[in-house]
């Protein structure tokens, strides 16, 4: 009786999956191959895009800088030849130099290819609103400004010269004269005219471009 009120237990048997084996769990090893290979492909392109994208916004600010340092340059340049008066002056060589005086090339440490006499700058006082000499010329690449200490100089009187542009390889002025013809040097023998009725300044920049600009004094 006591068998009869037991209830017997059949053994339960893991009937294996349709193909073969238990469900596995994680990945196989050429799983995480591949998905290295694509992650990796997809880093090498997402970098290549910032690198473009960080590469073209250097370009563009170099492109900014390159035309405001131009911008500027020409503004100080006009505003010194517009401002140009009739005023010689003696040289260090004890020599009368002309108000206005243009040349192709600069000869010395001391000379430059465009020297002239302007009029201080408007509400100064002291040297900065009495007649200045200024001068410009090309040399190792760069466009200098040379200013005199004062307009009548001693034997060995030198200018200030300072960095105007950058990243020049050429620098060229013309001079319109009385008849209308553009010289390449100033002043014009046989003319009176002691300024130029118009200044051409033609800048070619290392990057290629060529710049012209054309002042009136």
């Amino acid at each position: 009786m006591l068998n009869s009120r037991m209830k017997l237990s059949t053994p339960t048997l893991a009937l294996p999956l349709p193909g073969g084996g238990n469900k596995r769990q994680g990945f196989t090893l050429v799983e995480l191959l591949v998905a290295l290979a694509i992650f990796s492909v997809m880093s090498v392109v997402a970098y290549r895009g910032l690198n473009a994208v960080l590469e073209t916004r250097e370009h563009l600010m170099a492109e900014n800088r390159k035309w405001r340092e131009l911008a500027v340059f020409f503004a100080q340049m006009k505003e010194g030849v517009t401002n140009a008066v009739d005023r010689p002056v003696r040289d260090s060589g004890d020599l009368l130099a002309p108000a206005f005086l243009g040349k192709p090339e600069a000869v010395g440490e001391n000379d430059a290819q465009l020297i002239f006499t302007r009029m201080g700058l408007p509400g100064q006082q002291g040297y900065l609103g009495d007649l200045q000499r200024l001068g410009y010329r090309l040399r190792d690449r760069n466009i200098e400004l040379l200013v005199w200490p004062v307009l009548d100089q001693a034997p060995h009187t030198r200018p200030t010269v300072s960095l105007a542009l950058g990243q020049v390889s050429s620098f060229v002025v013309r001079y319109l004269d009385d008849k209308g013809v553009w010289q390449a040097k100033w002043p014009v023998i046989g003319q009176n005219d002691v300024l130029p009725r118009a200044v051409e300044v033609r800048i070619g920049l290392e990057s290629g471009e060529q710049v012209t600009r054309v002042f009136a004094p």
